[in-house]
């Protein structure tokens, strides 16, 4: 998965335990620009690195996983927690037109010279 937007946070690299480290970014999408979304990314373990060169303000795509997983309380209640995680992340340079798609040359279908045309339209 993908989304374009803003950076609006990157967060110090967190030493979860002695083998496991995060990194936060906080991304601000506005697809409504009225009510821009913040959204919450994770970078993990050598993945952290790759947030080390943005600040707040630049224009990024990041490319994430979506990653769910249970967790159960001690009186037996259930709750589901969802994380975005970071595999790569881009700058994008701010007013750069987008890529102008490339398209086949047109064909020529008509009949060919003499050909009469049977199609009833």
């Amino acid at each position: 998965m993908e989304i374009k937007g803003k950076v609006h946070e990157v967060g110090a690299t967190q030493q979860v335990s002695e083998t496991f480290k995060k990194r936060d970014l906080i991304i601000e999408y506005a697809e409504n620009p009225t009510y821009p979304e913040y959204i919450r990314f994770e970078a993990l373990q050598d993945k952290t690195a790759l947030l080390d060169t943005f600040k707040a303000g630049d224009e990024v795509e990041v490319f994430f996983n979506l990653r769910g997983r249970p967790w159960t309380d001690k009186a037996g209640k259930t709750s589901y927690f969802n994380s975005l995680v970071i595999w790569r992340i881009n700058a994008v340079a701010a007013g750069a037109p987008a890529a102008t798609p490339a398209y086949a040359a047109p064909v020529d279908v008509s009949n060919t010279p003499g050909e009469d045309d049977d199609l009833p339209f």
